[in-house]
């Protein structure tokens, strides 16, 4: 089971370093990336959700460290969400050591390094990197503050971290801001898809994930997306 789950993870991560080439050789477009990073990265998430939580090796990390950066289940309202654990932004940046190659040359343009921070972002993510993650898609936005791929990852891993750390306050920031993803990319079915399980997750919000789920669905979700979907449409009694 968990060789069979490495290996689709592993399918997932090939396209989206293939999505990016293409992206940064302008054989693919901005909403093309966008779209390919929203299906893939759901997935690559629901996946890992499924891999079994190994302890990391004692020589390897101190005990605080690891604490940090381990994965955990929690399960919300019923509904088992993988999130990661608290998360610092404060100086992540200036660590940057996980998927690296961000050069913060002068002569990029502005599309050219919100591409290069996107891709380090998700690069870190994919890697389980969060911290470093976070802090380029903060980077992102301070450049771009409507850039849906930033605003909606950064939005789930900031509620994931909440909920995880039963941090109130971030929880309802991750929110949000993934509200925000969808006020920008209304026609973007990845941001409604975030939002609506991140609302079906947490109390009292179970008119909210069902409005976004059922838009969802109105806006042609791959396959993928659908399959991540279907057991809160499910919980939520939404025919699909």
């Amino acid at each position: 089971m968990s060789d069979r789950l490495a290996d689709e993870i592993a399918l997932r991560e090939a396209s989206l370093a293939d999505a990016r080439a293409e992206h940064a050789a302008g054989d693919l477009d901005d909403a093309g990336l966008a779209r390919i990073e929203g299906r893939e990265l759901a997935a690559l998430a629901e996946l890992r959700a499924r891999l079994p939580v190994a302890a990391p090796p004692a020589a390897s990390r101190t005990p605080r460290a690891a604490r940090r950066r381990r994965r955990v289940w929690l399960v919300v309202a019923g509904v088992a969400v993988a999130g990661a654990v608290a998360l610092t932004l404060v100086g992540a940046l200036a660590l940057r050591q996980p998927g690296s190659s961000i050069t913060g040359g002068l002569s990029l343009s502005r599309a050219q390094r919100v591409a290069q921070l996107l891709a380090a972002a998700q690069a870190d993510a994919a890697g389980g990197h969060e911290v470093t993650a976070l802090a380029a898609y903060a980077q992102v936005l301070a450049i771009a503050p409507d850039d849906v791929v930033a605003l909606t990852q950064s939005g789930w891993l900031d509620f994931s971290a909440g909920s995880a750390a039963h941090d109130v306050a971030a929880v309802r920031a991750g929110l949000a801001t993934l509200r925000r993803a969808v006020e920008v990319a209304p026609q973007d079915p990845a941001p409604h898809l975030y939002l609506g399980i991140a609302a079906s997750s947490t109390p009292g919000n179970a008119a909210t994930a069902r409005a976004q789920l059922r838009m969802f669905l109105t806006l042609a979700p791959s396959r993928a997306q659908r399959a991540i979907a279907a057991p809160y449409l499910r919980a939520l009694g939404i025919a699909h």
